[in-house]
């Protein structure tokens, strides 16, 4: 009776078993939770009484349907990429409800079913389902550890010798949860590659506003792949990360590529959002005021998250046998342990017998151990606290 696409196995895993279980175990005292991405539940201050004013727009019966979205809300998008020193022309924006639908009508743009995308591997977990749900596959392409993190472009080209009916290219900048930005060696190369092979890049940015050191190569400050204009380009944001918003579920798509690609895109994806219609139009409307607002509470986030990777590196620098790998942007912070047993089974040590939560790097999808991945938007005291078991269990 049910579709191929939802035939999942929904059975918990053993660590998000013992995860529920415990939860729900009033006997015991709380365990200190590293996982957490939602800011609205981190201890992140939010000026809560100038979004409602945001929200209480006049008329919040009017109805004007745009299948790109609100003109005003992308004029103020465009507003908030110039302060970041770039530009998307409101013309090319669509809105979205959010990133992972951003994915499928973009799927659904160049997509047929069992066609294919590459995407990175370590990376989030979701793009399996996300393409699965459009009827496409996904193939990986490695990113490697050299001091940095960085695309393995043999292996891609191989992937792609590899792939039948590759569409798109996807790319995480910065990736989570390696937080690695593009290079500009490797932007260039990701190019090259879409060009000579007639692909599409998928550029997912919503972690770009939250760099935590410069890129090593060369010093430079965050790549973007926006005003790309010489191969097929979609680039992605929201206001879940970038303004600290997940509750307004409102995101965007950038179109960019040559004219003749663009036009014809821009024409298509309009018939889909037509379709769907589906940001509501009281965060369309408020959405000028709520960039402002999320600046704000990307500061907070951003001083969050940099006072926690600078206690995280003081506390590993001091336990020898494990590693914090580099961090130039994003939420996350990898740690590199001593393989004395499987991810698994040491995070279910650390959860029932230390009573912390940290994630494991089969998760998202590292290719051997040992990898714990830890949230740096955890609470500073909790943080400390929480490593210190982690490093004490691990050594």
């Amino acid at each position: 009776m049910f579709s191929n696409r939802t035939g999942w196995r929904l059975a918990h895993n053993r660590l998000s078993a013992a995860v529920e279980r415990l939860r729900h175990d009033r006997l015991r005292p709380p365990f200190l939770d590293l996982t957490g991405s939602n800011p609205t539940r981190a201890g992140i201050p939010y000026p809560s009484e100038e979004i409602a004013r945001a929200l209480a727009a006049p008329e919040p019966h009017r109805y004007d349907p745009d299948p790109r979205g609100d003109r005003e809300a992308r004029d103020a998008i465009r507003d908030w990429y110039v302060g970041r020193g770039l530009f998307a022309d409101p013309d090319r924006l669509f809105l979205t409800p959010g990133t992972s639908e951003s994915y499928a009508w973009i799927f659904k743009l160049l997509c047929d079913p069992d066609d294919a995308v590459l995407v990175p591997r370590p990376s989030y977990p979701l793009f399996e389902f996300l393409a699965g749900l459009e009827s496409v596959t996904t193939a990986s392409y490695p990113l490697r550890y050299e001091g940095r993190w960085r695309i393995d472009e043999d292996a891609l080209l191989e992937t792609l010798e590899t792939t039948r009916r590759a569409r798109a290219i996807v790319v995480v900048n910065p990736n989570n949860p390696t937080g690695s930005y593009l290079s500009r060696s490797e932007r260039a190369q990701l190019v090259e590659i879409a060009r000579t092979r007639d692909l599409a890049i998928i550029s997912d940015e919503v972690f770009w506003s939250f760099p935590l050191e410069r890129v090593s190569s060369g010093n430079q400050s965050p790549l973007s792949f926006l005003s790309e204009d010489s191969v097929p380009t979609f680039v992605l944001d929201g206001l879940s990360k970038s303004a600290g918003l997940p509750g307004m579920k409102a995101g965007w798509i950038a179109v960019d590529g040559p004219e003749d690609f663009r036009s014809a895109a821009l024409a298509r994806l309009e018939v889909i959002a037509d379709t769907y219609l589906s940001v509501g139009t009281t965060v369309q409307r408020a959405l000028p005021q709520l960039l402002p607002l999320g600046a704000v509470v990307a500061r907070s986030i951003r001083a969050r998250i940099g006072a926690n990777a600078a206690a995280l590196r003081a506390a590993v620098d001091s336990a020898p046998s494990c590693e914090l790998l580099a961090i130039e942007g994003g939420w996350s912070a990898v740690l590199r342990v001593p393989h004395k047993v499987t991810e698994e089974h040491l995070c279910l040590q650390l959860l029932e017998l230390d009573g912390v939560l940290v994630q494991p790097g089969w998760f998202f999808d590292f290719e051997g151990p040992a990898y714990l991945v830890v949230s740096l938007l955890t609470p500073e005291a909790d943080l400390a606290e929480g490593i210190a078991r982690v490093l004490a269990r691990a050594a």
